[in-house]
Protein backbone atom coordinates (compact mmCIF):
# COMPACT_ATOMS: atom_id res chain seq x y z
CA UNK A 1 0.00 0.00 0.00
CA UNK A 2 1.41 3.16 -0.89
CA UNK A 3 1.12 6.09 1.18
CA UNK A 4 0.16 9.35 -0.90
CA UNK A 5 1.36 12.55 1.29
CA UNK A 6 -1.35 15.41 0.59
CA UNK A 7 0.28 19.23 0.90
CA UNK A 8 -1.02 22.36 0.51
CA UNK A 9 -1.23 23.99 -2.51
CA UNK A 10 0.00 27.52 -2.41
CA UNK A 11 -1.70 29.46 -5.81
CA UNK A 12 -1.51 32.79 -4.21
CA UNK A 13 1.27 35.40 -6.43
CA UNK A 14 3.98 36.89 -4.53
CA UNK A 15 5.49 34.47 -2.55
CA UNK A 16 8.50 34.87 -4.52
CA UNK A 17 12.44 35.34 -4.20
CA UNK A 18 12.20 39.16 -5.55
CA UNK A 19 9.23 40.14 -3.23
CA UNK A 20 11.18 38.48 -0.14
CA UNK A 21 14.36 40.05 -1.18
CA UNK A 22 13.02 43.95 -1.13
CA UNK A 23 10.73 42.94 2.21
CA UNK A 24 14.01 41.69 4.05
CA UNK A 25 16.24 44.32 2.50
CA UNK A 26 13.92 46.43 4.99
CA UNK A 27 13.65 44.42 7.90
CA UNK A 28 17.49 43.82 7.81
CA UNK A 29 17.80 47.15 8.07
CA UNK A 30 15.23 47.49 11.14
CA UNK A 31 17.22 44.83 12.92
CA UNK A 32 20.59 46.31 12.07
CA UNK A 33 19.79 49.37 13.74
CA UNK A 34 18.01 48.02 16.81
CA UNK A 35 21.51 45.73 17.13
CA UNK A 36 23.21 48.54 17.38
CA UNK A 37 21.27 50.84 19.44
CA UNK A 38 20.62 48.04 22.07
CA UNK A 39 24.64 47.71 22.45
CA UNK A 40 24.83 51.24 23.17
CA UNK A 41 21.66 50.81 25.53
CA UNK A 42 23.20 47.70 27.33
CA UNK A 43 26.68 48.74 27.78
CA UNK A 44 25.60 52.19 29.16
CA UNK A 45 23.21 50.39 31.66
CA UNK A 46 25.82 47.65 32.55
CA UNK A 47 29.58 48.66 31.23
CA UNK A 48 32.13 46.15 31.35
CA UNK A 49 35.05 47.49 33.81
CA UNK A 50 37.31 48.21 31.11
CA UNK A 51 34.48 50.87 29.69
CA UNK A 52 33.02 52.11 32.99
CA UNK A 53 35.14 55.16 32.98
CA UNK A 54 35.03 56.35 29.47
CA UNK A 55 30.98 56.35 29.38
CA UNK A 56 30.70 59.99 27.79
CA UNK A 57 28.46 62.39 29.03
CA UNK A 58 28.29 64.42 25.75
CA UNK A 59 26.01 64.82 23.99
CA UNK A 60 23.16 65.67 26.25
CA UNK A 61 20.55 64.15 24.09
CA UNK A 62 22.74 60.62 23.24
CA UNK A 63 20.90 58.69 25.02
CA UNK A 64 17.65 59.66 24.29
CA UNK A 65 17.96 59.36 20.72
CA UNK A 66 19.71 56.59 20.48
CA UNK A 67 17.17 54.43 22.78
CA UNK A 68 13.88 56.15 21.10
CA UNK A 69 15.65 55.03 17.70
CA UNK A 70 16.05 51.18 19.26
CA UNK A 71 12.50 51.32 19.94
CA UNK A 72 11.57 52.71 16.97
CA UNK A 73 13.25 50.70 14.92
CA UNK A 74 12.29 47.82 16.90
CA UNK A 75 7.98 48.75 16.03
CA UNK A 76 9.11 49.36 12.67
CA UNK A 77 10.13 45.83 12.62
CA UNK A 78 6.80 44.26 13.36
CA UNK A 79 4.64 44.95 9.99
CA UNK A 80 7.60 43.94 8.46
CA UNK A 81 8.58 40.90 9.51
CA UNK A 82 4.75 39.77 9.31
CA UNK A 83 4.84 40.52 5.71
CA UNK A 84 8.17 38.59 5.52
CA UNK A 85 6.97 35.30 7.24
CA UNK A 86 3.74 36.34 4.89
CA UNK A 87 6.00 35.84 1.93
CA UNK A 88 8.18 32.80 2.64
CA UNK A 89 5.59 30.66 4.41
CA UNK A 90 4.86 28.22 1.70
CA UNK A 91 8.33 27.24 2.05
CA UNK A 92 7.63 25.11 4.93
CA UNK A 93 5.64 22.94 3.44
CA UNK A 94 7.97 21.87 0.63
CA UNK A 95 8.95 18.29 0.24
CA UNK A 96 10.95 16.49 1.13
CA UNK A 97 11.73 19.11 3.77
CA UNK A 98 15.92 17.76 4.00
CA UNK A 99 17.16 17.37 1.04
CA UNK A 100 21.10 17.40 2.25
CA UNK A 101 23.15 18.00 4.92
CA UNK A 102 23.42 21.46 3.83
CA UNK A 103 19.86 22.16 3.53
CA UNK A 104 19.37 20.67 6.87
CA UNK A 105 21.82 23.08 8.48
CA UNK A 106 19.67 26.05 6.67
CA UNK A 107 16.33 25.42 7.77
CA UNK A 108 17.86 24.94 10.72
CA UNK A 109 19.34 28.71 11.00
CA UNK A 110 15.89 29.93 9.56
CA UNK A 111 14.01 28.21 12.20
CA UNK A 112 16.49 29.89 14.95
CA UNK A 113 16.50 33.31 12.94
CA UNK A 114 12.51 32.83 12.76
CA UNK A 115 11.54 31.92 16.35
CA UNK A 116 14.53 34.76 17.70
CA UNK A 117 12.68 37.53 15.99
CA UNK A 118 9.74 36.52 16.53
CA UNK A 119 10.57 36.58 20.39
CA UNK A 120 12.65 39.65 20.23
CA UNK A 121 10.03 41.65 18.76
CA UNK A 122 7.56 40.49 21.09
CA UNK A 123 9.05 41.00 24.36
CA UNK A 124 10.42 44.05 23.50
CA UNK A 125 6.97 45.19 22.80
CA UNK A 126 5.84 43.95 25.81
CA UNK A 127 8.64 45.64 27.55
CA UNK A 128 8.19 49.08 26.54
CA UNK A 129 4.42 48.77 27.98
CA UNK A 130 6.15 47.27 31.37
CA UNK A 131 4.32 44.16 31.28
CA UNK A 132 6.29 41.06 31.71
CA UNK A 133 4.25 37.88 32.01
CA UNK A 134 7.41 35.49 32.10
CA UNK A 135 9.59 34.09 34.94
CA UNK A 136 13.07 34.91 33.38
CA UNK A 137 15.08 37.97 33.63
CA UNK A 138 13.87 40.40 29.99
CA UNK A 139 17.34 42.29 29.82
CA UNK A 140 19.91 39.77 29.84
CA UNK A 141 17.85 37.44 28.51
CA UNK A 142 16.49 39.87 25.34
CA UNK A 143 20.88 41.04 24.98
CA UNK A 144 21.39 37.26 24.62
CA UNK A 145 18.80 36.33 22.04
CA UNK A 146 19.72 39.54 20.29
CA UNK A 147 23.45 37.97 19.54
CA UNK A 148 21.65 35.28 18.29
CA UNK A 149 19.55 36.76 16.05
CA UNK A 150 21.68 38.50 14.74
CA UNK A 151 24.35 35.22 13.91
CA UNK A 152 21.12 33.72 12.75
CA UNK A 153 20.79 36.79 10.14
CA UNK A 154 24.21 36.45 9.24
CA UNK A 155 24.54 32.96 8.20
CA UNK A 156 21.03 32.96 6.84
CA UNK A 157 21.85 36.38 4.60
CA UNK A 158 25.71 34.03 3.38
CA UNK A 159 23.63 31.03 2.47
CA UNK A 160 20.86 33.32 0.17
CA UNK A 161 23.51 35.36 -1.30
CA UNK A 162 23.06 34.20 -5.01
CA UNK A 163 19.58 34.24 -4.71
CA UNK A 164 19.38 38.33 -3.04
CA UNK A 165 21.90 39.05 -6.19
CA UNK A 166 19.91 37.31 -8.41
CA UNK A 167 16.41 39.65 -7.19
CA UNK A 168 18.32 42.39 -5.35
CA UNK A 169 16.85 44.84 -8.27
CA UNK A 170 14.00 45.14 -11.14
CA UNK A 171 16.61 44.26 -13.63
CA UNK A 172 18.65 41.37 -11.75
CA UNK A 173 18.03 38.32 -14.28
CA UNK A 174 16.24 36.11 -11.34
CA UNK A 175 14.08 39.23 -11.65
CA UNK A 176 13.44 39.49 -14.90
CA UNK A 177 12.79 35.64 -14.72
CA UNK A 178 9.35 36.22 -12.83
CA UNK A 179 6.16 36.80 -14.38
CA UNK A 180 5.78 40.59 -15.80
CA UNK A 181 2.23 40.73 -14.60
CA UNK A 182 3.38 39.93 -10.98
CA UNK A 183 5.04 43.36 -10.91
CA UNK A 184 2.33 46.19 -10.68
CA UNK A 185 0.86 43.85 -7.63
CA UNK A 186 4.41 43.75 -6.10
CA UNK A 187 4.69 47.02 -6.04
CA UNK A 188 1.33 47.71 -4.43
CA UNK A 189 2.26 45.00 -2.10
CA UNK A 190 5.68 46.76 -1.38
CA UNK A 191 3.78 49.98 -0.98
CA UNK A 192 0.62 48.74 1.40
CA UNK A 193 3.96 47.26 3.52
CA UNK A 194 6.02 50.50 3.80
CA UNK A 195 2.94 52.51 4.66
CA UNK A 196 1.93 50.31 7.51
CA UNK A 197 5.61 50.74 8.93
CA UNK A 198 4.98 54.56 8.17
CA UNK A 199 1.43 54.25 10.49
CA UNK A 200 3.24 52.31 13.55
CA UNK A 201 6.31 54.61 13.74
CA UNK A 202 4.27 58.08 13.78
CA UNK A 203 1.87 56.69 16.19
CA UNK A 204 4.57 55.48 18.75
CA UNK A 205 7.94 57.29 18.02
CA UNK A 206 5.92 60.92 19.70
CA UNK A 207 7.01 59.31 23.20
CA UNK A 208 10.41 59.70 22.34
CA UNK A 209 10.57 62.40 19.57
CA UNK A 210 8.07 65.09 21.61
CA UNK A 211 7.02 66.66 18.43
CA UNK A 212 5.30 64.43 17.33
CA UNK A 213 3.24 63.61 20.17
CA UNK A 214 0.28 64.71 18.97
CA UNK A 215 0.12 61.97 17.06
CA UNK A 216 0.40 59.20 19.73
CA UNK A 217 -2.20 56.63 19.44
CA UNK A 218 -0.53 53.11 20.27
CA UNK A 219 2.41 54.38 22.33
CA UNK A 220 2.28 53.30 26.00
CA UNK A 221 3.83 56.35 27.76
CA UNK A 222 2.77 59.76 27.12
CA UNK A 223 5.62 62.41 27.95
CA UNK A 224 3.49 64.66 29.44
CA UNK A 225 1.35 62.14 31.45
CA UNK A 226 2.41 61.98 35.75
CA UNK A 227 3.59 64.20 37.97
CA UNK A 228 4.72 67.72 36.93
CA UNK A 229 3.85 66.50 33.45
CA UNK A 230 6.74 63.77 33.44
CA UNK A 231 6.03 60.21 33.33
CA UNK A 232 7.26 57.98 36.27
CA UNK A 233 8.41 53.99 35.90
CA UNK A 234 8.24 53.57 39.77
CA UNK A 235 6.34 55.42 42.61
CA UNK A 236 7.53 56.46 46.15
CA UNK A 237 5.29 53.53 47.33
CA UNK A 238 6.48 50.63 44.18
CA UNK A 239 10.04 51.55 45.59
CA UNK A 240 8.91 51.07 49.65
CA UNK A 241 10.09 55.28 49.99
CA UNK A 242 6.89 56.97 50.98
CA UNK A 243 7.10 60.64 51.81
CA UNK A 244 10.26 61.45 53.67
CA UNK A 245 10.45 64.05 56.07
CA UNK A 246 12.56 67.27 55.38
CA UNK A 247 13.81 67.31 59.03
CA UNK A 248 14.87 63.34 59.10
CA UNK A 249 16.75 63.34 55.82
CA UNK A 250 20.70 63.16 55.35
CA UNK A 251 22.62 62.94 52.74
CA UNK A 252 26.00 61.05 53.02
CA UNK A 253 28.82 61.75 51.14
CA UNK A 254 31.84 59.68 51.80
CA UNK A 255 35.48 59.96 50.71
CA UNK A 256 38.78 61.19 52.12
CA UNK A 257 36.48 63.77 53.90
CA UNK A 258 33.44 62.77 54.43
CA UNK A 259 30.33 64.31 55.47
CA UNK A 260 26.94 64.91 56.36
CA UNK A 261 24.01 67.04 54.95
CA UNK A 262 20.30 67.85 55.91
CA UNK A 263 17.83 68.90 53.05
CA UNK A 264 17.96 72.96 54.90
CA UNK A 265 22.08 73.03 53.81
CA UNK A 266 21.45 71.55 50.83
CA UNK A 267 19.14 73.65 49.69
CA UNK A 268 21.27 76.41 51.24
CA UNK A 269 24.34 75.63 49.04
CA UNK A 270 24.99 76.99 45.54
CA UNK A 271 21.90 76.36 43.07
CA UNK A 272 22.15 75.58 39.59
CA UNK A 273 19.52 74.76 36.99
CA UNK A 274 19.98 72.27 33.92
CA UNK A 275 17.58 71.38 31.10
CA UNK A 276 18.01 67.29 30.25
CA UNK A 277 16.24 64.61 29.22
CA UNK A 278 15.13 61.77 30.71
CA UNK A 279 15.15 58.99 28.69
CA UNK A 280 14.12 55.98 30.01
CA UNK A 281 14.63 51.97 28.09
CA UNK A 282 11.22 51.70 27.08
CA UNK A 283 11.50 53.99 24.45
CA UNK A 284 9.75 57.43 26.26
CA UNK A 285 12.25 60.64 27.05
CA UNK A 286 11.16 64.09 27.42
CA UNK A 287 13.32 67.26 28.50
CA UNK A 288 12.94 69.09 31.81
CA UNK A 289 14.58 71.89 34.12
CA UNK A 290 16.07 70.55 36.96
CA UNK A 291 17.87 72.81 39.58
CA UNK A 292 19.87 71.49 42.40
CA UNK A 293 22.96 71.27 43.77
CA UNK A 294 26.82 69.75 41.28
CA UNK A 295 27.87 66.31 42.30
CA UNK A 296 31.52 68.08 41.36
CA UNK A 297 31.09 70.41 44.05
CA UNK A 298 29.72 67.81 46.69
CA UNK A 299 32.66 65.35 45.46
CA UNK A 300 35.15 68.08 45.32
CA UNK A 301 34.19 69.10 48.96
CA UNK A 302 35.03 65.62 50.30
CA UNK A 303 38.47 65.17 48.44
CA UNK A 304 37.52 62.87 45.85
CA UNK A 305 39.93 62.32 43.56
CA UNK A 306 39.51 63.44 40.23
CA UNK A 307 39.30 60.09 38.17
CA UNK A 308 37.41 58.18 40.84
CA UNK A 309 34.11 56.38 39.96
CA UNK A 310 31.37 57.12 42.16
CA UNK A 311 28.77 55.06 44.07
CA UNK A 312 25.04 56.86 44.01
CA UNK A 313 22.73 54.53 47.07
CA UNK A 314 18.89 55.34 46.87
CA UNK A 315 16.29 54.89 50.31
CA UNK A 316 14.35 52.95 47.48
CA UNK A 317 14.11 49.46 49.66
CA UNK A 318 12.24 47.38 46.42
CA UNK A 319 13.10 46.92 42.73
CA UNK A 320 16.09 46.43 40.56
CA UNK A 321 18.91 49.83 40.23
CA UNK A 322 18.67 50.84 44.12
CA UNK A 323 22.52 51.58 43.70
CA UNK A 324 24.04 53.31 40.92
CA UNK A 325 27.92 54.07 39.51
CA UNK A 326 29.32 56.98 37.81
CA UNK A 327 32.58 57.05 36.02
CA UNK A 328 34.58 60.16 36.30
CA UNK A 329 32.49 61.87 33.02
CA UNK A 330 29.45 61.97 34.38
CA UNK A 331 30.69 62.64 37.64
CA UNK A 332 32.47 65.36 36.81
CA UNK A 333 30.34 66.72 34.30
CA UNK A 334 28.81 70.61 35.64
CA UNK A 335 25.25 69.57 34.26
CA UNK A 336 25.72 66.37 36.75
CA UNK A 337 22.65 67.57 39.91
CA UNK A 338 21.76 66.32 42.91
CA UNK A 339 18.41 67.72 41.71
CA UNK A 340 15.86 69.49 44.37
CA UNK A 341 13.53 71.42 42.32
CA UNK A 342 11.96 70.27 39.18
CA UNK A 343 10.43 72.82 36.26
CA UNK A 344 10.61 75.16 39.08
CA UNK A 345 8.71 73.21 41.65
CA UNK A 346 10.09 71.00 44.72
CA UNK A 347 10.44 67.39 43.04
CA UNK A 348 7.55 64.98 43.98
CA UNK A 349 7.93 61.84 46.19
CA UNK A 350 7.42 60.07 42.63
CA UNK A 351 10.33 62.05 41.06
CA UNK A 352 12.55 61.45 43.95
CA UNK A 353 11.71 63.68 46.61
CA UNK A 354 13.78 64.98 48.30
CA UNK A 355 17.20 64.81 46.05
CA UNK A 356 17.85 62.43 43.06
CA UNK A 357 20.10 62.40 40.60
CA UNK A 358 19.85 63.89 36.67
CA UNK A 359 22.98 63.55 34.40
CA UNK A 360 23.62 63.98 30.85
CA UNK A 361 23.26 61.42 28.10
CA UNK A 362 22.22 58.79 31.17
CA UNK A 363 19.82 55.69 30.70
CA UNK A 364 16.68 56.79 33.23
CA UNK A 365 17.02 52.98 34.96
CA UNK A 366 20.16 55.39 36.42
CA UNK A 367 18.89 58.50 36.93
CA UNK A 368 18.85 57.33 41.02
CA UNK A 369 15.66 59.14 42.97
CA UNK A 370 15.23 59.40 46.45
CA UNK A 371 19.05 59.64 46.76
CA UNK A 372 20.49 59.20 50.32
CA UNK A 373 24.63 58.38 49.59
CA UNK A 374 27.19 59.37 47.48
CA UNK A 375 30.10 57.20 48.20
CA UNK A 376 34.16 56.71 46.39
CA UNK A 377 33.84 53.29 44.25
CA UNK A 378 36.88 52.69 42.79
Amino acid sequence: MKLHVSLPAFRGRLHDPRTATSIGRWLGAAFAVCFVTGLISHFMQHPPGWLADDIPSRPVWGYRFTQGLHVASGTAAVPLLLAKLWTVYPRLFAWPPLRSVRHALERLSVAVLVAGSVFQVSTGLLNTAQWYPWPFSFVPVHYAVAWLVIGALALHVAVKAPEIRAHWTRRSPGTLALPVQDGPDRRSLLAAVGAAVGAVTLTTVGQSFTPLKDFLLFAPRDPDKGPQSLPVNRTAAAAGVGRVADEAYRLVVAGPRPYTLTLDELRAMPQHEVELPIACVEGWSKSARWSGVRIVDLLDRAGTPAHARVRVVSLQLRGGYRVSEMGHEHARDPLTLLALRLNGEELDPDHGFPARLIAPNRPGVLQTKWVSRLEVAG
